[in-house]
């Protein structure tokens, strides 16, 4: 299925050589991680544990902190989206001819959903895609179609790539009746060698996915500078049906 991919911010370009989310044997990969990026906009995120740091609230509560230490703190308290993920990968091929013959979703970790933090918020480029997605909480998860969510999209299709040339996936991915931090593993068939290669999140460390929880310790909006406002378990069930209000 081809697409227009939109909206994608915090968005990280990787190096095409010396990658260290690279798994092969040896030598260069035979595809090249060109982009990987995880779609915020207009998405809610909840945290493992409240922001109860004094210095880490002033950094959520905006004194002119810089969006690198706000992305920290939101890594150190384990920051998910909630329900699904999408996310932009674009591989690059590294040889004369090759064939990517799966990408599985790969779970690192399953645990109770976040309970720490709930946060409202909103954030005010188009090429093809390939439209893939995965549900965590199946018993094995693997790419499908969207319009096809019982067949594996790799038991039917496989991508051929030459010297250069560029696919960009759009991959949803699901999760609500758990937390999840996972990663891609992509297998590729090069001059009769199989490698495999991981694809992480934009920081380098796994993506995060989480349900919603029946209540949270704490609220927060977002405001349109990116800073957070707390806000009333009340407050935040006008804004979101949660199944404590």
């Amino acid at each position: 299925m081809i697409i227009a991919a939109v909206g994608v911010v915090f968005a990280t370009w990787f190096n095409a050589r010396g990658l260290e989310a690279i798994d092969t044997v040896g030598g260069e990969p035979a595809i090249k991680i060109g982009h990987v990026a995880l779609e915020y906009s207009k998405r809610d995120i909840a945290l493992r544990e409240p922001v109860t740091d004094a210095r880490e609230r002033a950094i959520l509560l905006g004194t002119g902190a810089a969006d690198s230490q706000r992305n920290a703190v939101l890594t150190r308290h384990q920051s998910a989206v909630l329900d699904h993920a999408d996310i932009t990968v674009v591989l690059i091929g590294n040889r004369t001819s090759l064939r990517i013959v799966d990408i599985e979703p790969r779970v690192l970790t399953h645990e109770p959903v976040s309970d720490g933090a709930l946060a409202f918020l909103s954030t005010a480029g188009e090429v093809d895609t390939i439209e893939l997605a995965a549900d965590l909480d199946a018993p094995a998860p693997r790419f499908t179609t969207v319009k096809d969510r019982d067949v594996s999209y790799f038991r039917k299709k496989q991508i051929d790539l030459k010297w250069d040339e560029p696919v960009t996936l759009s991959l949803s991915v699901t999760g609500k009746k758990a937390y999840y931090e996972f990663d891609f593993l992509v297998t590729v068939l090069a001059e009769d060698r199989i490698e495999k290669i991981e694809v992480k999140a934009p920081d380098k460390g796994p993506f995060r996915l989480t349900g919603f929880a029946d209540s949270y310790r704490s609220y927060y909006d977002g405001t349109p500078n990116g800073d957070w406002q707390p806000i009333s378990q009340d407050e935040a069930c006008a804004r979101r049906k949660l199944e404590g209000c």
